[in-house]
């Protein structure tokens, strides 16, 4: 079952080492670089609710989710085969949002997947399971391109500004294990085929609002869509990043989706469509709802560290500020390595987190886990040793592979059975929101108040991480559970 995620790890690992040098060996600029790679956040913000919509409702004998997973990867992988080739930055940028848009299109079944196929007492086991092959997957990928170079002689100079030759093999290597895997989670797992007519008894979702209800969330939808214009005006007042629109158009556009599905409501609509995922939202469980605060501090601390960890260490450790130095790349190498290296720890650490889960439960052992990340982080600014950075690693491998698994297992335990696939997917956007409002506040942050010294992101992250674990402690646990379903 979850096999396939090793290969869907595969294109987030090609993606995330090698989009910039695609980008910029095309011609970006490097204050074009967050614009660029905001297809990743932004494709899993719309694709992901919306799949796991479609895939609770989908019926037929290959299952809900396996159409998915197959079709989004087999487009995935086209995708990767295509972009090392793109001929024009316009023309890598459509791929990146294609390849992101299929990747979310497969990625978000395979969490559904296990919750759908495991019992209560198996999900730790199981979402843990999937980041042994996620962890896997991200050292393959991470690796690669190395490998083909000092291993198998493939050429690992660019030339005439060109892509390196193993450098594209990586791409083509990738895009072949991925189809492979993801054929292999589908033909090999089975699914018990959805009722029709049960999906369509529980298609109305929510009860219909009363008229003061209606009204409170008509409101609410219009302080919506005044505060989305809001924010678009004064980004452009004062001269804000441009990320700030996409924030903008998100709290514009849920306003919108919230009044007509108000108005649909008030006009006796049985069935929203696609708009019942407003109501999904607007009904969420109380397990969600916290989890979000959570997911919010841990997400905005590890998009700090994928964006500045480099250059903390070229500078901290190697002295360097020059992109173009050789400090500066043997700092950037020593990155890669120590990011492989985290991933390696969090797919063996997957293999221990349902045991410590078992002994001192999911809130503990999360929170623990993401202090350890929090440690691993502090560890960048008091280690001088480069070569003393795998310690922080193992840390911060602790927290990824927590951070992976137990959440969704927590939620999986909250959500009612037939809405697992549309509030996995709702879930995934509290993941790219604070993304989305790093990439907006974190280049103002370190270029002004922190002198630019992106060391300092670090402790940032740090200390977000910090806050996530002690806002875990509010989610609620188990036992709150078994007391509020028999309520």
């Amino acid at each position: 079952m979850c096999v396939g995620l090793f290969g869907v790890q595969i294109v987030w690992g090609l993606q995330n080492v090698n989009t910039s040098r695609i980008f910029q060996t095309l011609g970006a600029n490097i204050d074009e670089l967050a614009i660029l790679w905001i297809a990743g956040p932004a494709t899993g913000l719309i694709v992901q609710p919306v799949i796991g919509y479609l895939s609770d409702r989908t019926t037929g004998r290959f299952g809900r989710r396996r159409p998915y997973i197959l079709g989004g990867g087999m487009l995935a992988a086209l995708a990767l085969f295509a972009m090392p080739n793109a001929p024009s930055l316009w023309a890598a940028s459509l791929v990146l949002w294609v390849l992101t848009a299929s990747i979310n299109i497969a990625m978000e079944p395979f969490r559904a997947l296990v919750a759908d196929r495991l019992p209560e007492e198996q999900r730790t086991a199981g979402f843990a399971t999937q980041v042994f092959f996620i962890g896997a997957g991200a050292v393959f990928a991470s690796a690669l391109p190395w490998m083909l170079t000092y291993w198998f002689a493939i050429s690992g100079d660019a030339g005439q500004g060109g892509l390196p030759q193993s450098v594209k093999l990586a791409f083509y290597i990738g895009g072949a294990s991925l189809i492979g895997a993801v054929m292999w989670t589908v033909f090999t797992t089975s699914e018990t085929p959805a009722d029709a007519h049960a999906i369509a008894a529980r298609s109305v979702a929510h009860d219909v609002p009363t008229a003061e209800g209606a009204a409170a969330l008509a409101r609410a939808g219009v302080l919506w869509v005044v505060g989305g214009g809001a924010i678009a005006v004064i980004a452009a007042t004062m001269r804000w990043e441009r990320e700030i629109y996409l924030i903008a158009a998100i709290g514009f556009g849920f306003g919108v989706a919230q009044l007509a599905a108000v108005r649909l409501r008030r006009a006796g609509r049985q069935s929203l469509g696609l708009l019942e995922i407003v109501e999904d939202i607007l009904h969420m469980p109380v397990m969600l709802k916290r989890l979000a605060v959570v997911q919010f501090f841990t997400w905005f601390g590890l998009f700090a560290m994928w964006i500045y960890t480099v250059p903390a260490v070229a500078a901290r450790h190697y002295g360097a500020g020059d992109p173009a130095s050789a400090a500066y790349n043997a700092g950037a190498d020593w990155v890669g390595v120590l990011f492989a290296g985290y991933n390696g720890v969090a797919a063996v650490m997957a293999l221990l987190l349902p045991a410590l889960a078992a002994r001192i439960g999911r809130r503990a052992s999360h929170a623990l886990c993401l202090l350890l990340g929090g440690a691993g982080l502090i560890g960048f600014q008091v280690i001088d040793d480069p070569a003393m950075l795998w310690l922080p690693a193992i840390g911060i491998g602790c927290a990824w592979a927590a951070i992976l698994s137990i959440p969704y297992a927590m939620l999986a335990s909250a959500v009612p059975p037939h809405k697992t696939g549309v509030y996995m997917g709702i879930h995934n956007t509290f993941l790219v929101l604070p993304q989305l409002f790093a990439a907006t506040i974190l280049g103002p942050l370190v270029g002004q108040v922190f002198g630019g010294q992106a060391i300092h992101a670090l402790a940032l992250a740090a200390g977000s991480l910090a806050l996530a674990a002690i806002c875990t402690f509010t989610v609620p646990g188990s036992a709150d559970l078994r007391l509020a379903h028999r309520a």
